[in-house]
């Protein structure tokens, strides 16, 4: 019988991992589920159904030199967002999406052993990437009502093999915020504090770096053009960084990683954010009336949220049976399996149109299975 062992000797810790499971495209499911594309309703993924500006769109229209390697120190984004954000350009970092920054960063600190700190239930890219990098994970889960368990986080960063605490503000995918007072607590700890700003656009907070925590020598915030600008698909994410480690992040970054397509959208949405900043608040509004509707259903418990989703607690019924009811009415929304996040579906904000489909949907579920209206 021939050997089918393989011939690469891998390393035995990503054999034995589970891989990431990311949302699916739309393409995907209107060919699984047989729904004319143009009748799925996305919303389980946070994106902006709204898309990119129209300087955005032309941008890309218009994109010259797609031929050429793209400029690999992103000088141009860079100084546009220092101009945006009045920030240093010096300590700016621009990633394929801010998960190419989560994972450089952790090549760059962690050593074989080493812990890295996480929050759940919170946003499941720390875990991938800290395996991924060969470190370990150490969960300090949030209270009940996802806030962050201050001294626990404390306690366990005591260990010296810790190295970096991960904190989403606004959290996925409840929605709550870590309030500075409390940044700044964990920047006492001896180790790398990074904050993960992806949704902070929909808070009504200022961002960190607008603040004078940003220049504690021990704090990373990320931001990304994804969720506020809509360009999720072109996948430009940014940090602020400290200047003591920037540089050796320039070392390990790869030389062409946010590519010309992406940097054009990027560019021209930093010219219209009056355009953008208009369509975040129609996804608050939208997102405050998601709140308010979805409290009517009796077996829906929507948490309060800062972001453009909106966390269910689902009772009376299994939360699986609700997402897939939905799924067959042509209606996404994301379920979650994970401790801590038990009977608990997570919807996007969407367009009015796509909350009102969303809503019928829920109706008609709760009428064959509950012989209730919402």
């Amino acid at each position: 019988m021939a050997d089918l062992r393989p011939s690469v000797r891998l390393r035995p810790d990503v054999a034995d991992m589970p891989a990431y499971v990311p949302v699916e495209p739309p393409e995907f499911w209107v060919e699984r589920l047989g729904v004319p594309a143009g009748r799925l309703i996305k919303l389980d993924a946070n994106e902006n159904p709204y898309g990119p500006s129209p300087r955005a769109r032309q941008a890309l229209a218009d994109l010259p030199n797609a031929q050429i390697y793209p400029d690999p120190s992103q000088r141009a984004l860079r100084a546009a967002l220092a101009r945006h954000l009045g920030l240093d350009a010096g300590r700016i970092l621009v990633g394929h999406g801010s998960d190419e920054l989560i994972d450089l960063l952790l090549r760059l600190v962690l050593e074989a052993g080493d812990v890295v700190l996480d929050c759940p239930p919170t946003f499941g890219m720390y875990r991938f990437c800290t395996a991924v990098c060969g470190g370990r994970i150490r969960p300090v889960w949030r209270r009940p009502d996802f806030a962050l368990d201050l001294p626990a986080v404390e306690a366990a960063a005591a260990d010296r093999r810790v190295k970096a605490v991960f904190i989403t503000s606004p959290n996925n995918p409840d929605g709550s915020i870590t309030v500075p007072a409390a940044v700044e607590r964990l920047l006492r700890l001896p180790i790398l504090v990074v904050v993960d700003e992806a949704y902070v656009e929909f808070s009504g907070s200022p961002s960190l770096v607008s603040q004078p925590l940003r220049e504690a020598e021990n704090l990373v915030i990320l931001r990304t053009f994804s969720k506020w600008a809509g360009l999720a698909g072109l996948r430009v994410g940014y940090g602020h960084f400290p200047a003591e480690i920037i540089g050796h992040l320039w070392k390990i970054k790869p030389p062409y990683n946010v590519n010309v397509a992406a940097t054009a959208a990027a560019l021209a949405s930093l010219e219209d954010v009056d355009y953008l900043q208009a369509n975040v608040a129609r996804l608050v509004a939208g997102c405050e009336r998601l709140q308010a509707e979805l409290a009517r259903f009796p077996f829906l418990h929507p948490y309060p949220s800062r972001a453009n989703f909106v966390l269910c607690r689902v009772s009376k019924l299994p939360a699986r049976q609700v997402w897939e009811a939905l799924r067959r009415l042509g209606v996404l929304v994301r379920y979650f399996e994970q401790p801590g996040l038990e009977d608990c579906v997570r919807i996007s904000a969407g367009t009015p149109a796509q909350v009102d489909a969303l809503l019928a949907a829920l109706r008609q579920i709760a009428e064959e299975h509950l012989g209730a209206t919402g």
